[in-house]
């Protein structure tokens, strides 16, 4: 296949996420590579948090997605209503969507947030690969601004005035680095507080991004040396640290 057949297939979330994609590196790779690379690829638990976020980003880029999402009016996910209606899926909390839906309209209310997303020439969910220190890396824009030369990625926060400690913490700045490589635009996150609903623009400085490039170079050695570095074993890998 050639890249665009790729890009193409990778537009489908069922390739995206699934054996198709597995043959490249991602994002969220890197945090497993780095701190455990004995899991990496294995299969990962489904969280709330991950349906909450999925669901924020269809509100907002896909809307009429929405009807893939099971909602259920309950307090929580231990009543036995939730488990009688769920039977057994992790299904949204009628609260939880009520609390997106208000974070989704004071993102459009913001005139500022409300040009950068709904921008004509925008494209959205768009998915590329790149080849980065000799493995291809690919990953899936939320919104390519193309008058702004901006790749907009969308964040829920439980705090944005610390939202520059977590975007290390959390890797957003390996994240830049990848898709500045992938789109070849800078890269601008909203974020938006869960709490408070006070909305913050982060740009992304030389700085930031040199630390995803060296997050990504080391991942790349770990990944390099586990899976591509023949006869190594895994069971005689330990970690060394003087104290």
């Amino acid at each position: 296949m050639n890249k665009n057949e790729i890009v193409e297939k990778l537009r489908n979330d069922e390739h995206y996420y699934g054996s198709f994609g597995h043959q490249f590196l991602s994002n969220s790779d890197i945090s497993v590579l780095l701190a455990n690379p004995l899991n990496f690829k294995q299969p990962s638990k489904r969280t709330s948090a991950f349906l909450v976020g999925g669901y924020f980003h269809t509100a907002i880029l896909e809307p009429d997605k929405l009807k893939k999402y099971k909602v259920i009016e309950s307090t929580t996910r231990n009543t036995k209503k939730y488990k009688e209606i769920s039977e057994g899926e992790l299904c949204l909390l009628q609260h939880e969507v009520d609390m997106i839906e208000i974070m989704r309209d004071k993102l459009f209310q913001n005139k500022i947030c409300k040009d950068y997303i709904e921008n004509k020439n925008n494209e959205y969910e768009k998915p590329g690969i790149v080849e980065l220190k000799n493995n291809f890396w690919k990953g899936k824009a939320d919104i390519i601004n193309h008058d702004e030369k901006l790749i907009i990625d969308l964040k829920t926060t439980n705090d944005v005035l610390k939202f520059k400690t977590s975007a290390y913490r959390y890797n957003y700045d390996s994240q830049a680095y990848i898709y500045r490589h992938l789109f070849g635009y800078d890269f601008l996150f909203i974020a938006i507080d869960k709490n408070t609903h006070q909305i913050g623009l982060f740009d992304c400085s030389d700085n930031f991004y040199e630390s995803g490039k060296d997050k990504v170079e080391k991942a790349t050695d770990v990944y390099e040396l586990f899976y591509k570095t023949e006869g190594f074993d895994h069971k005689q890998y330990f970690i060394t640290k003087t104290l």
